[in-house]
């Protein structure tokens, strides 16, 4: 174990030098990450509608590719689960994380392999990553990550084989070999649908393994503490297993439940981490101990552009890109991104609290 944590703590540096770098050079970044974008994609079909070939600069692109939403994108996407490729973005898309839409309508978004592994393995990574270095001492590595996620099925949409999922499930179920490694429960387990069994099963197969980290919604992640403790007929989690360390959670406000971990944890320093992160990609991690803020993640794949939220009735609102957003101002987020989101509303608003670096 202790190779495994050099190797682990070397890549962990090396890649903290690159978090230091998007820091350092934020709209340099997402600049580049713009034109990446729009180079890549000017073959497909959307690319081509919209000049993709033509854009020099951002006045550019905001010219000529018109704000999005799902409604918008949703003839592309429906035909790409029909087996059509090249409609937002050129490698083959057969992935779709499901959401549910404000109309209680679902959305099937698109995942790239290149956004599955440089946006949401890559938030799984960081957020690793800056609990090590904020934690030195850590020894996350000597035992097992509980992941809580959601299930994954085969989508027979008119006859051409895609996948669907929540948007964990579809990561637990292709995540890389050294990340299964430290993940438990058993795939077989972790992607059950009935919610009330695979709730069982986690907490019988989990009851007595070496669990230093959590991951999940925090809402679900309760009920199978509680059913962990039972098991054991432990007073707290930590009697369980006392070498937890970290709480990774994100999906709704923790503030809620805040106070029923904090019972569960007999108040112990258990860190919790903060993500940011949708079906659409992963935005956002807490890179601070002692604050909620969280930082913006500039390489993974997505460009940013923001609305103030007062400007959002106006039927062509001005977007600004990442060097033209000020603290203190409420902002509709739009991303475009590496599985073929084009300037799309996210539906998510942001209150950035610092501009060096960009934390919200």
């Amino acid at each position: 174990m202790s190779i495994l944590n050099s190797i682990a703590s070397w890549l962990m540096k090396k890649r903290m030098h690159q978090i230091e770098l998007f820091i350092k050079y934020p709209h340099d970044v997402q600049n580049e990450w713009m034109h990446q974008l729009v180079k890549e994609a000017q073959g497909t079909e959307f690319g081509k509608q919209y000049n993709f070939s033509g854009i020099k600069n951002y006045e550019q692109f905001k010219r000529e590719i018109p704000l999005q939403d799902y409604e918008t994108l949703k003839p592309y996407i429906e035909r790409t689960r029909r087996g059509e490729q090249n409609l937002l973005w050129p490698s083959e898309i057969k992935l779709f994380a499901k959401s549910s839409g404000t109309t209680d309508k679902s959305k099937y978004i698109p995942v790239s392999n290149e956004s599955l592994d440089g946006c949401h393995y890559n938030g799984g990574r960081d957020m690793v990553t800056l609990h090590c270095i904020n934690n030195p001492e850590t020894q996350l590595f000597t035992g097992k990550n509980l992941a809580l996620g959601g299930s994954f099925k085969t989508d027979d949409f008119d006859g051409h084989n895609s996948f669907h999922g929540d948007v964990s499930a579809i990561i637990i179920q292709n995540l890389p070999m050294w990340a299964e490694f430290f993940r438990a429960p058993d795939v077989n387990i972790a992607l059950m649908d009935e919610w009330e069994s695979k709730l069982n099963k986690m907490a019988d197969s989990m009851a007595n393994e070496n669990v230093t980290s959590l991951a999940g919604v925090p809402s679900w992640m309760l009920v199978l503490l509680k059913k962990v403790m039972e098991l054991r007929n432990a007073r707290t989690i930590k009697e369980v297993w006392p070498n937890l360390e970290v709480y990774f959670h994100g999906g709704v406000s923790f503030t809620p439940y805040k106070e029923q971990f904090k019972q569960l944890f007999d108040n112990d320093k258990t860190n919790y981490i903060q993500l940011y992160s949708a079906s659409e990609g992963f935005f956002g991690i807490q890179d601070q101990l002692k604050s909620d803020e969280m930082l913006l993640m500039l390489d993974y794949g997505i460009f940013y552009e923001f609305i103030p939220v007062d400007d959002l009735h106006e039927s062509h609102p001005r977007t600004y890109s990442l060097s033209e957003v000020s603290t203190g101002v409420n902002y509709a987020v739009v991303i475009s991104t590496n599985a073929g989101l084009w300037r799309y509303q996210l539906g998510d608003t942001i209150r950035f609290t610092n501009t060096d670096p960009y934390r919200f």
